[in-house]
């Protein structure tokens, strides 16, 4: 046993040869890191347990995993043991008993280790693998803002919106909202799902309540609208057919600004999703749609100029849909007159009224909704953990 003198010779020693810190090198010692490094130093290999498994365990290994839907370690184990002889029955994998003794002595890690670079290669051609779109995707164009026709009207852009409050699960209601480009008309309809046939049928009720004819739909990358259905639609009703580029909400800027404007702030961020709540719905849109469109103005854009670091922006005179659809050259005289009669019977003050009358209506079907469910589940819970004292008995209740 060497003296503190000479430990601490050997210590300084070392730090001049090394020119390591002589604290950094004290942390190692006590560490043990050293160990290591002076195997390191010397030329030695890292001492490693031979495998029992070689390649041929492995392959087997990746044949059993495919098989059974790409376990875990863990939960392959036990099908392995429990179903290697059954598939050796069926055919379905060929080995010898040796290498049976080996894939059922395999351990749940081992089975991890073994499979690691086979996961890695799977996830590398997932990553890397050239995404290719359906043939439908390849034939329905992209349209950026700027390509879109803001001057004729019957040029729509179409969006769905959620009413699924702050839980996606099940089903719920959507609200397809629907604005033309050049008038700003909005029309809008609730239906229970975005299943493609309600979401085209909704789409041909809404196409009927502008006063002019649809020309051109736009909508965005969603499969409720990029589907057989629609697509079919558009081709029997002589609609041209666009989508937006993929996360470029952009590109159907302004029936997204409808959706915020219209939409949330009149409906709101709750969850609806029963039938009565939708049948509300759509008999608020009518009142919503009317108000919107006969009397409320919209300052549309000009020009947009960018001086230095700013953009300036010049807006026209505000008009409501309504009056921009009367100065419309492509709008026939017949409708012209239909609309003024519609517009003559109007009053603005009934209709916000009535609307509110709608939201209250919704609010309390909403709130009707809750606390039956609210209910249920109390009485399921009470059933379930509570006894009836009958007389001088007691009985269960069933939770059903």
């Amino acid at each position: 046993m060497q003296g503190r003198k000479q430990r601490s010779a050997i210590l300084d020693e070392y730090c001049r040869v090394t020119g390591q810190n002589r604290d950094y090198v004290i942390r190692k010692i006590r560490s043990g890191s050293y160990i290591g490094t002076m195997r390191k130093e010397k030329g030695e290999a890292k001492r490693t347990r031979a495998s029992r498994y070689d390649g041929d365990v492995t392959a087997q290994l990746i044949h059993l995993w495919e098989i059974f839907d790409r376990p875990c370690g863990q939960r392959m184990v036990g099908q392995i043991r429990n179903e290697l002889d059954r598939l050796y029955r069926f055919g379905e994998i060929l080995i010898s008993s040796d290498m049976a003794k080996k894939l059922k002595s395999i351990s749940s890690a081992e089975i991890d280790r073994s499979l690691v670079a086979h996961k890695e290669k799977e996830r590398l051609a997932i990553k890397y693998k050239k995404k290719i779109h359906p043939l439908l995707y390849q034939k329905i164009p992209i349209k950026i803002a700027s390509e879109q026709n803001r001057n004729t009207a019957g040029n729509v852009q179409i969006d769905l919106v959620e009413h699924c409050g702050q839980r996606a699960e099940g089903e719920y209601i959507y609200t397809l909202s629907t604005t033309d480009l050049a008038t700003n008309w909005w029309e809008g309809g609730a239906v229970l799902t975005k299943a493609m046939s309600g979401v085209v049928s909704m789409l041909d009720l809404l196409k009927c309540r502008y006063p002019f004819v649809w020309r051109h739909i736009h909508s965005d990358n969603g499969t409720e609208f990029i589907n057989d259905h629609l697509y079919r639609y558009t081709k029997e009703s002589d609609l041209e057919f666009s989508r937006s580029r993929p996360y470029e909400k952009n590109d159907n800027y302004l029936v997204e600004q409808k959706n915020g404007r219209v939409v949330r702030r009149t409906v709101g961020y709750q969850r609806h999703d029963t039938i009565g709540e939708r049948n509300i719905l759509n008999e608020l849109y009518v009142l919503v749609g009317q108000y919107h469109n006969f009397f409320q103005p919209v300052m549309k854009l000009v020009e947009k100029e960018r001086i230095g670091s700013k953009i300036k922006r010049t807006f026209a005179q505000p008009e409501t849909p309504y009056q921009m659809v009367m100065k419309s050259d492509i709008i026939d005289a017949g409708t012209k007159e239909r609309l003024m009669r519609q517009y003559e019977s109007l009053n603005p003050a009934e209709l916000r009224r009535n609307i509110d009358k709608k939201r209250d209506e919704l609010y309390r079907a909403y709130k009707t909704k809750n606390n039956q469910s609210i209910k249920v589940e109390l009485m399921r819970g009470l059933a379930e953990v509570s006894p009836i004292f009958i007389g001088d008995r007691t009985e269960a209740v069933s939770p059903t």
